[in-house]
């Protein structure tokens, strides 16, 4: 079992909190005495905070820059074409 506490700021990770649950992607702002920042992308981005504390089934990798920059091409174009939708 690991804990927010372990991660570091600025970093995309693919983490389990909970075994029935499924891999989920989260960035790490920043952190603060005893909590951090995190962004969740599972139905659009949702920023929350995380008690240092809380527990994390697993933590499945810290994805490199060269990951990040393919996630966010596929995640920015999927938005661009939801958004040409909105409009007819």
């Amino acid at each position: 079992m690991f804990t927010y506490e372990l991660l570091e700021a600025g970093c995309y990770y693919l983490i389990q909190e909970k075994e029935e649950e499924p891999i989920k992607l989260i960035k790490l702002h920043f952190k603060s005495d005893y909590a951090v920042c995190t962004s969740s992308f599972a139905e659009g981005e949702e920023i929350v905070w995380k008690k240092k504390a809380d527990p994390i089934l697993d933590i499945v990798e810290c994805l490199d820059d060269q990951a990040v920059a393919a996630w966010e091409k596929l995640y920015y174009s999927q938005d661009a074409y939801y958004e040409e939708d909105d409009e007819e």
